[in-house]
């Protein structure tokens, strides 16, 4: 008799943790995929081995609509753990194709060491605004990519 009373106490105990931290979740982002619509694409090359990485920006309509980002490996880096990151904003411009943006919202980064890309990340209501993106590769210890967002898809 005495086992089944501690286990009910943990069952019990182990039901009540589950069931606050649903409770206290955070709340869910936008699903984001590397799909859509390219409004830019933007090919970075390492001196002597040609195209190493490309920072894709897609768009669609959903959530009044939602701009997501890649940084794909391409090339030699195809296949090769790196680091890479890409981010993406939500500009407060809304024309102006290739100027700093002015970011107003951004999404969550996407950084770690990946054999293909990191992403997708995304960022939703960007109907009628630019967007911008970040994003790298580290190739034989150096930072290759573009480390300033400017507005595309105005």
């Amino acid at each position: 008799m005495r086992f089944s009373r501690r286990a009910l106490v943990i069952l019990t105990t182990l039901a009540s943790l589950i069931g606050a931290n649903l409770l206290i979740s955070t709340p869910a982002q936008a699903a984001t995929s590397c799909s859509g619509t390219v409004t830019h694409r933007q090919s970075f090359s390492y001196p002597g081995e040609g195209v190493i990485g490309e920072l894709t920006i897609y768009y669609n309509s959903s959530n009044g609509g939602t701009n997501s980002a890649c940084f794909y490996h391409r090339g030699q880096s195809y296949g090769v753990a790196a680091n890479t990151y890409v981010a993406i904003y939500r500009c407060s411009q809304t024309s102006g194709e290739g100027n700093e943006c002015h970011n107003v919202t951004a999404g969550t980064p996407d950084e770690g060491r990946y054999a293909s890309y990191a992403g997708p990340v995304g960022v939703t209501g960007t109907a009628n605004y630019c967007v911008g993106a970040i994003g790298w590769i580290e190739w034989h210890g150096t930072n290759i990519g573009v480390f300033t967002p400017f507005t595309r898809g105005c």
